[in-house]
């Protein structure tokens, strides 16, 4: 496996278990809209996985 594609599917596996997580935990609020939410997660998670992964070797 190459390189790149291990970091992003690394990145990948951070986006699903954060997102899943946060949208399990998330209450019912007028004060955020849950999608809006779970995107910011996404992207926060997928560049934490993939620059950890690559960063770590």
């Amino acid at each position: 496996m190459g390189s790149f594609r291990k970091h992003t599917v690394n990145g990948i596996v951070s986006v699903a278990i954060s997102v899943a997580a946060t949208v399990a935990a998330a209450d019912d609020g007028d004060e955020y809209d849950l999608a809006e939410v779970a995107l910011a997660v996404a992207v926060s998670a997928f560049l934490s996985g993939f620059f950890t992964s690559y960063f770590a070797e």
